[in-house]
């Protein structure tokens, strides 16, 4: 028998897609420490430093200026179709169902929704926020640029911050924010940051956005993850609010249902009830009509069919019993009549 210290790896990967039998108690909820406070607060400053500077056109506006010169896509056009596909790891649609997918495996294996929740608190500070950011400052793109130098602002535009960029930053980091262990949650880590800095990078080398607009969202899909902490006394509240619905559903369908009857034990002797006779049949006499007397008829020797007469309203139609033709002269069936030759 194989024990505990010898499974192979081929084992434990079947041992974690293995259904576990209920909620696991193990599960690390991160909490708002000092250190994450602190970072909070540092990429809170650094994003009202970057507004700051692009509303006062200062040097980051004009190295947007000299980016969207030197177009990158005409530099290196090799990689452009490449680019093409890569910048759709940023945008909200394909991203949030490819997320959604996973984190939904992983709330039936682990009987719990926080994982979905906590991607649905994610996706909506960032609509808020970055939303609200966009039409507040109503930032002009690139390739829709008036004045040479100036910071397109209050323009009517939506591109301040990067949409795709916050979202490559919230999409792929929920991945290792809820990661269960120290050194999945570092790797995870890892590839969000890369992800997120190739969608940005590439979203400059197509031309439709300014160097400062990665830049500020970066910073706004680091904000939300930071923030998460906060929200998870309300996405505990709401799991538990969504299971206490589905139990009483499940107990208001479950009423519904008839009482089983209890089976028979194994050589428990079966008792059999008699059945009751069934009613006899009365034939029901109208008031117009009088009861038919029963006729009994008398037993008598049995006749064959071919000696009995056949009845008609006139009367029989055999001839009297010494007209008939004698038993003797019949024909038997299936013989042929041979008609009389000779003397």
């Amino acid at each position: 028998m194989r024990t505990e210290g010898t499974l192979t790896r081929l084992d434990r990967v079947f041992a974690r897609l293995d259904r576990e039998p209920q909620r696991p108690a193990h599960i690390d909820v991160p909490r708002m420490s000092r250190h994450r406070v602190v970072l909070f607060s540092a990429t809170l400053a650094f994003y009202l430093s970057i507004v700051w500077a692009v509303v006062t056109t200062s040097w980051l506006v004009r190295l947007d200026w000299q980016v969207m010169f030197f177009r990158p896509y005409q530099q290196w056009p090799q990689i452009h179709a490449f680019l093409d596909y890569y910048v759709v790891l940023g945008q909200r649609g394909p991203t949030a169902v490819m997320v959604a997918a996973w984190l939904g495996w992983r709330s039936w294996r682990q009987h719990t929704l926080r994982p979905l929740l906590t991607l649905a608190a994610s996706l909506l500070l960032l609509n808020i926020t970055v939303g609200a950011a966009k039409l507040g400052m109503g930032r002009l793109g690139p390739h829709y640029a008036t004045v040479i130098g100036s910071n397109e602002m209050g323009l009517g535009g939506d591109i301040f911050p990067s949409g795709h960029t916050a979202n490559a930053v919230v999409t792929w980091g929920i991945l290792a924010y809820l990661a269960s262990t120290p050194r999945a949650r570092r790797w995870l880590s890892a590839l969000s940051a890369v992800t997120s800095l190739g969608v940005g990078l590439t979203t400059v080398y197509l031309g439709t956005h300014w160097l400062s607009d990665v830049t500020l969202g970066w910073a706004a899909g680091l904000l939300i993850l930071l923030a998460l902490p906060w929200c998870e006394p309300l996405i505990a509240r709401a799991e538990t609010a969504l299971f206490d619905l589905r139990d009483r559903w499940r107990a208001r369908r479950g009423s519904r249902v008839p009482v089983p009857v209890p089976a028979v034990p194994v050589g428990a002797p079966v008792v059999l009830k008699p059945r009751a006779p069934a009613p006899e049949a009365r034939e029901t006499v109208g008031a117009g009509r009088t009861a038919r007397t029963p006729v009994y008829l008398a037993p008598g020797p049995h006749t064959p069919r071919s000696e009995r007469t056949p009845i008609t309203p006139a009367g029989s139609r055999r001839p009297p019993h010494s007209e008939r033709v004698p038993h003797s002269d019949r024909v038997p069936r299936g013989t042929t009549a041979r008609p009389l030759t000779g003397s």
